[in-house]
């Protein structure tokens, strides 16, 4: 795909910090699981950065990965396959 097509679909110019949201239910294996898909996607992002913050009632537990974005293809590859999880509930 053209440059300009691509840049037709989107707003965002590309590379940028792109913040990433999952949500799931509070599970041991989330933290990791959601890091090992980001890593397939953006190899470059540092898991050390992830924002861990559970729910009140500690029921759920929310993820924030801010990725280097390079693509429109790149994002929608990693919402899909996060989106796709079992133990991820929702992607924002």
């Amino acid at each position: 795909m053209p440059d300009s097509a691509q840049q037709a679909e989107t707003l965002l110019e590309f590379p940028c910090p792109f913040p990433i949201k999952i949500m799931g239910l509070a599970n041991a294996a989330l933290a990791q699981t959601v890091l090992d898909v980001v890593l397939r996607h953006a190899p470059d992002y540092d898991g050390a950065t992830m924002e861990m913050r559970t729910s009140s009632g500690g029921k759920y537990l929310s993820l924030t990965c801010t990725i280097n974005a390079t693509s429109k293809t790149q994002l929608d590859a990693l919402y899909r396959e996060l989106s796709s999880h079992p133990l991820v509930k929702v992607v924002l």
